[in-house]
Parts: C-alpha cells; sequence; structure tokens
C-alpha cells in the first residue's frame, strides 16, 4: 500500500511565495502567484480597468515557493516526491539537494527522495523562473518560429493562453498548480492504469507497474462489475494486460441517444490499488472521399452522431480557481443549449479529470486537442522529447473517459503553414509537422486505439487539398468576422465545421463591473483592455452592415452587436443544418470566457447567458425549421436530429408587421421528417410578399416549433415603436415579466442583470406576433414596479427609436 503525505495546503502543509525584491506571503497550494498576491493583498483585482499591464511585472519576476515539513519512517522502501503540475520552469530542491528542474506545465513529474528526507524540519524549495523571460530565451535558443500574438509561447510547454489571447488577459502566471506529496511504497506500486471498455463488453485493462528492489512475485487483479480477473506478475514485469468481459452490458452514449451507464474498475497489483469509472461504448472517424468530397462523421456504437458542439477555453485565467462545482455550473451551460460535443482547445490545457468526469456522467462528448496553437513548433530537442512525454502522459490519463471521442493534432498550424507565410521565415526548418503526422499518432495508435486521431483542424484528410476546403473535413470560417458580412455563411456548404464564431459584449453588469470609462464609449481606454481583438470593435460596428442601424448610444451598442452576434449565429447554424446530411455537424467558437470581455463566448466571464447562449438554444435543438432561399424559391428546412419521427402540420402566414398583423395568406402543409434526417419544403407563391418592407412570414409547427422570414433586412422593414406592454408580477423566487404584443414585436430580450447583477433569465430573443404573449422568468433579484429601456428591449426600439 502507497503511503501518502499531502504537501498541499488542504493536506495542512503551510507554503509561503516571494521574490527577490517582495517580502514572503502565504501561498496556496495547488495555486498561482497572482491569486496568492492578490489573496495577500498586495496587488488589485487583476482583471479590473487596466490592472492587467501594470501587473506585467509579475510574469517578469522570478518566484520561490517553500515550506518545511517533518518526516516519520514508515517502513517503505522507496520514496517520491510527486509533483503533478509545475507551472512552468522550476528548480525542485529538498534539504539543499537539488531534485531537478522542469520546463513543462502539462505534465507531472517523479522525484526519488529516498534518503534525503529527515525526521524533522525538512525543507522543500520550489524555485519558478519567470514565465515571460524563460519564453523569450528558450525561443532564442531553439530559433524564432512564427507564432501568433506577442510572446513566443511556441518555445515553452505553457498554456498558451497565459500569454494572452485575442480573448483573454497577457497574465503569465507561475506556481504549484496542481497537487504535490511525498509517496512512501514497498514492492510494487502501480505506475498508471488504462482501463479500456469496448461496445462489445470487453475491457482491457493495461496496468504500468514499477518495482523496489528485493521485490517478489505478486498478483494482479482487475474487477468491474461483478467480474474478476487475476494473474501472477513475475518482479520487475513493467507492464501487465487484464482482459475482462461483461455479459449484457449497457453501453455508454453521448445525449440525445441513449443512457450514460458508468461502471467502477478496481485494480489491484501486491498492496497497492486503483480505483476509477469505465463506460462502454466504440467511436469511430469516418473521413473517406466520397461523391461530394471527404465527409467527417463521428459515430458512437455504429450510430453516426450530428454534432451540436462548443469550443471550450480555460474557464478561468487563473485556472487553480476551478474546482468541480464550477465545471458542472459550466458544463451545465452547455447541456441547456442542447450540446452534445465540446472542443478543448489546443491553446489551453489538458483539463482537470473533474471536467473528463462530468462529460462522462452527462454524455458530453469531448474533442481533445493537443496542446499545440496557431503557431510553428521546433521539432528539436529538447522540445521533442518534452511533447512526446507530456503527450505519453495526456492520453494515459484521459484514455479511460467513455466521453473521449477525438484526440486532434493541433488548432491552425497546418493551415498556417499552407497560407500564413510561415515557410520563408522557417527557410526549410521543421515546423510540427512530425508531431501531427508521426510522433502523436503513434502514441495515440499504442495507448487509446479505441478513440480516433485526426490530424489537425481545420484538416482536409489528405496532403494534396488545401487544409481549410469547405468540401472536405473540418474547416474554420474566419473570413465572418473579419472580412466579411455573416451572409458569407450561405457561401459555403460545409462537410464539418469546427469553429466560427463572431463577436458580442457581455453583460451589461458584465462589463460595467471592469470598465469605468467616463463617458462610457465602445473605443474608450479601459473597453479596449477588454477587447483583445484586433480592430475588435471595430469589427462589431462594420458587421452591422445593413442588418441593424448604427446605435445613438451606449445602451444601443451594447444591445445591437449583443443581438448582431446572436443574429450572425443563428443565420450560420441554420444554414447549415439545412445542408443535412451533407454537413454533420458545427462547434461554434466559443462556449465560455475566462475574464470579462468583449468576446466570442456565448456565456461570459461572470456566467451570464448571453442573448448568443439563448440563440444557440433554439439553433440546437433536436428538432429545427428553418426558412432558407434557394435559386428556385423559398424552402422550409426542418432537420429532425432525435430517435423519434416528426409528424406535425405546419401553418405558413404572411401577415402584416403593423398593429393587429393583418394575415395576407396563409396555407397548411403536413411535415413528416424521419429519425436523424431533414427535408426542404418549398414555400407556395402565395406567401411571398408583394410589400416587403410591411410583411413577414410566419411558419409554425403544431408542436410549438416556429420560424421567421423577413424578406428585407431590419433597417428596411417597418416595425411598430409600440408594438407591445409589459406587466410585471412578483413570485417566491423573483419575477414575471409578461409582454404581450400588439403587433410584430421582434427578438424581445429583457436584461434584469442591469437591475441586480444576480438576476438571471430564463429566456431572451422572443418575437411575437400580435396577439402573443410571453412571460420572462427572473430569479435572484426582487421585483421591479415597471421595466422598459434599457432593461426591456427588442429590435423594434433600435429601428424606431422607441
Amino acid at each position: 500500500m502507497t503511503a501518502r503525505k499531502d504537501l498541499t495546503t488542504e493536506g495542512g502543509a503551510v507554503w509561503t511565495v516571494e521574490a527577490v525584491d517582495h517580502a514572503a506571503i502565504v501561498a496556496t497550494v495547488p495555486g498561482e502567484v497572482h491569486t496568492d498576491l492578490l489573496a495577500g493583498g498586495v496587488i488589485p483585482d487583476p482583471f479590473d480597468g487596466d490592472n492587467e499591464s501594470k501587473l506585467a511585472w509579475i510574469g517578469l519576476t522570478d518566484w520561490v515557493y517553500r515550506t518545511t515539513f517533518d518526516w516519520a519512517a514508515d517502513g517503505h522502501a522507496v520514496q517520491e516526491l510527486v509533483a503533478d503540475g509545475l507551472d512552468t520552469a522550476a528548480t525542485v530542491t529538498l534539504n539543499g539537494t537539488e531534485l531537478g528542474r522542469t520546463c513543462n506545465q502539462h505534465r507531472g513529474y517523479r522525484f526519488d527522495v529516498t534518503g534525503v528526507l529527515v525526521a524533522e524540519g525538512n525543507e522543500l524549495v520550489v524555485e519558478f523562473a519567470s514565465p515571460v523571460e524563460t519564453a523569450k530565451k528558450l525561443a532564442e535558443t531553439l530559433g524564432l518560429w512564427p507564432h501568433t500574438n506577442k510572446h513566443a509561447y511556441n518555445a515553452i510547454r505553457k498554456m498558451a493562453s497565459n500569454y494572452g489571447w485575442d480573448w483573454g488577459p497577457d497574465l503569465a502566471t507561475a506556481g504549484i498548480w496542481k497537487p504535490i506529496a511525498i509517496e512512501s511504497w514497498s514492492g510494487v506500486r502501480i505506475d498508471t492504469v488504462r482501463p479500456l471498455a469496448s461496445q462489445s463488453g470487453l475491457l482491457t485493462t493495461h496496468v504500468a507497474l514499477t518495482w523496489s528492489e528485493g521485490a517478489t512475485d505478486t498478483k494482479a487483479t482487475v474487477k468491474v462489475g461483478d467480474v474478476e480477473v487475476s494473474t501472477t506478475v513475475a518482479a520487475g514485469t513493467e507492464s501487465v494486460e487484464l482482459a475482462a468481459t461483461l455479459e449484457d452490458v449497457k453501453v455508454w452514449w453521448p445525449r440525445g441517444h441513449g443512457e450514460q451507464p458508468l461502471y467502477d474498475v478496481a485494480v489491484t497489483a501486491g498492496d497497492d490499488s486503483w480505483t476509477g469509472r469505465v463506460g462502454f461504448r466504440d467511436i469511430t472517424m469516418n473521413v473517406a472521399p466520397d461523391k461530394d468530397g471527404g465527409p467527417f462523421v463521428l459515430s458512437v456504437n455504429g450510430k453516426p452522431i450530428y454534432v451540436r458542439g462548443a469550443n471550450w477555453i480555460p474557464d478561468d485565467a487563473f485556472v487553480t480557481r476551478l474546482n468541480r462545482s464550477t465545471y458542472e455550473t459550466s458544463i451545465q451551460d452547455a447541456l441547456d443549449a442542447g450540446m452534445n460535443l465540446l472542443r478543448v482547445w489546443g491553446g489551453g490545457i489538458y483539463e482537470t479529470d473533474d471536467f473528463y468526469d462530468i462529460c462522462d456522467e452527462q454524455g458530453v462528448l469531448v474533442w481533445q486537442d493537443f496542446l499545440f496553437a496557431c503557431a510553428a513548433y521546433s521539432e528539436d530537442e529538447p522540445l521533442w522529447s518534452e511533447i512526446e512525454a507530456e503527450a505519453q502522459q495526456a492520453v494515459t490519463r484521459l484514455s479511460k473517459h467513455a466521453s473521449l471521442a477525438v484526440w486532434n493534432g493541433n488548432n491552425e498550424n497546418i493551415w498556417g503553414y499552407v497560407e500564413w507565410g510561415w515557410r520563408a521565415p522557417l527557410a526549410g526548418r521543421k515546423w510540427g509537422e512530425g508531431y501531427y503526422f508521426d510522433l502523436l499518432p503513434k502514441i495515440v495508435h499504442e495507448l487509446d486505439p479505441r478513440t480516433p486521431y485526426s490530424e489537425g483542424s481545420p484538416y482536409s484528410y489528405d496532403h494534396f487539398i488545401h487544409p481549410n476546403d469547405d468540401r472536405n473535413g473540418t474547416m474554420h470560417i474566419w473570413d465572418v468576422w473579419n472580412q466579411v458580412d455573416y451572409t458569407n455563411y450561405r457561401k459555403y456548404k460545409p462537410r464539418f465545421v469546427s469553429e466560427f464564431g463572431f463577436q458580442g459584449p457581455p453583460a451589461w453588469s458584465t462589463l460595467t463591473s471592469v470598465v469605468h470609462d467616463e463617458p462610457l464609449d465602445p473605443y474608450g481606454a479601459q473597453m479596449l483592455v477588454h477587447q483583445k481583438a484586433y480592430e475588435g470593435n471595430l469589427k462589431l460596428e462594420r458587421g452591422l452592415g445593413d442588418h441593424l442601424p448604427l446605435w445613438k448610444s451606449m445602451d444601443d451598442w451594447h444591445w445591437t452587436t449583443q443581438l448582431n452576434q446572436a443574429r450572425a449565429i443563428i443565420y450560420g447554424i441554420e444554414h447549415f443544418r439545412s445542408l443535412f446530411p451533407l454537413n454533420t455537424g458545427a462547434i461554434i467558437w466559443q462556449l465560455n470566457d475566462n475574464w470579462p470581455v468583449v468576446s466570442w463566448a456565448a456565456v461570459d466571464g461572470h456566467g451570464i447567458r448571453k442573448p448568443l447562449w439563448f440563440a444557440l438554444k433554439k439553433v440546437y435543438a433536436d428538432r429545427l425549421l428553418s426558412v432558407q432561399p434557394t435559386d428556385d424559391g423559398l424552402v422550409v428546412a426542418a432537420h429532425n436530429d432525435s430517435d423519434e419521427a416528426w409528424s406535425t402540420q405546419l401553418t405558413l402566414t404572411r401577415r402584416a408587421t403593423g398593429a393587429g398583423g393583418e394575415v395576407f395568406a396563409r396555407e397548411s402543409i403536413a411535415l413528416e421528417v424521419e429519425p436523424r434526417s431533414a427535408t426542404l419544403t418549398t414555400v407556395p407563391v402565395s406567401l411571398i410578399s408583394y410589400d416587403a418592407t410591411t410583411e413577414y412570414l410566419e411558419v409554425r409547427a403544431d408542436d410549438g416549433a416556429t420560424a421567421y422570414w423577413y424578406f428585407v433586412e431590419d433597417t428596411q422593414l417597418q416595425l411598430a415603436p409600440d408594438a407591445y406592454t409589459a406587466e410585471v408580477k412578483p413570485t417566491s423566487d423573483g419575477y414575471d415579466v409578461t409582454v404581450t404584443a400588439t403587433a410584430l414585436a421582434k427578438d424581445l430580450a429583457l436584461f434584469p442583470d442591469r437591475l441586480d447583477p444576480a438576476a438571471r433569465v430564463d429566456s431572451c430573443l422572443i418575437t411575437l406576433s400580435a396577439g402573443e404573449s410571453h412571460t420572462f422568468h427572473v430569479t435572484g433579484a426582487s421585483a421591479p414596479t415597471e421595466v422598459g429601456v434599457p432593461v426591456l428591449r427588442s429590435a423594434n426600439d433600435l429601428l424606431t427609436g422607441a
């Protein structure tokens, strides 16, 4: 049995952290220098105002963590210091003896301390070199490889976005960011366990073992369900494989396709033990060429999955503040929006076990990038060996998870090599191809052969096809947002979209909690600190196009740009889903933020769901109706991503936008859509408007699904300024706001956080025809006497000045 002395703060260890010109303060382990300085009152909130730049000195400074502890000999033959995560360039010393030096945040380390420990007053010191200076020096040593952003994050194995990104702050951290302990053992120790479970009920468990001197033969056992398998292992054997088969196994499915049964697994070897959970499933990836180019289809247990996903970034700029509860909250955001996949993006981290455990339990597929993003990477030593060790640890740790659906080699690096002007500065040097096409697929094939591997995102799965070709594999659509209007989504017929997005500001209360410009302005000094994208607020302005008018006030800027963000993504996803089965999914950029910022996120840095999130909930529903233009006229596109046939009656109505909503034409059409399929239904000519500025098309299914079509952009549409009334009623947990329309009320939205930052609302972007009502339910706040602009908004008030 391995004995463990926990050296974390929670385990009772007392740590300090200090710099050369700063006095020692109490540190929390696991933790980061920034969070220690913040807790000690040494620095202000790094997220507030322009504090980010004022605190740049922290990343330029060397830091020292130290603790002392006593050690009682326990009779075991071996003692090791186990550091699960050191961020990043560290020198580890115990009682004056240097144990080792590390330079990789993404892996753990073991140091033999047998004979170094003493009974009383052991001093453990971990010295961290400046993360900014270390990256700079490594880049100078290795040679400059092209990268995005300011710092040479591609020279060091550290979270890339920690050095700043186009949505995140430049707050390069240092610290003991994962648990640290002394482990003491004799005989045999279980080093790692890889229990790989398949749909057939077969569990193949790979156990890596380490032996102490003089150890004898032992027995290794694996138990899953009511099945137990054992074997005798000769001393010195480095690995053993145990196969167990469960009869009548209940297989694991992603959400929307079945249940998520998980089975406990217990492994023993001698006196050591390991426990975990598995789900029995098979996942395949089909990229074989077809008549339309090349698909990208993920199948679970032989069943193709239409992906409704989001890209996931680290959920806090200071990742040690995350825990199971914070992960549950953010993953629930994905679940409530109808998502079935999260892509862990390559500029972040391999997430904690909590993240993957929750995805296992909730049926959320995980697309896991290896940690390479938007840069060329040296293939020389010592980087190659660091990456090899890191990847082996990551695949070994995560391979057991049923939710793990894809290992992805990199984010945009193949595309970057082809199109971003890297070849000239590289001058023939290797740029990372060896990782994506050789090292990483070999590691996945060896350690996790049941999970598919993709060379990159985007990628066309052929060396002779542009990596971002919409006809093949996965694509990223970034000309929309960066250069062109969102109507350009329709020029693509993508097989699978693994990145695309459009920006919008966070909730008003989130924004104003950190931006204090007087007067508040889109181009104010502190506002631009919290807008990291190149020309971001200018792109927000240009992105309005003909869709919405230019704002007249900051209140209007906030609502207009949030609305335009939501509409852009609705436009794209409704188009993608109308292409099914040619298109097999989309992964929006992005679900979450890591601080308060203007960004592409659906949920802001304070956890408030933006209008975009509510838009995603609509377009990621199992059953979706939309109206789409074709060369032959308008069609109603119906996508049924459920296991039940969709049989309903559609009522299509052409009516007036003004008071009373006069009906000019109406048709009824039977809709029949088979499970996991889609149909296109032609809109009758009688429903095409003859006065486009005052009429619109409403599509309603008997089961409640709706869609709308407007024959002109909003800037030409005649909307009533007094299209609705609102009534407020208190409830036991907050209040209700019931809105009743007297004319077309387009994209109604309630922003209760403007009255109380703790308030949350259950719905948004509600369109009502004359005579209809909708009730917004607000929780977490007491009821106001009335609501109006800027708390209650609509497209009408932007266009009419109401």
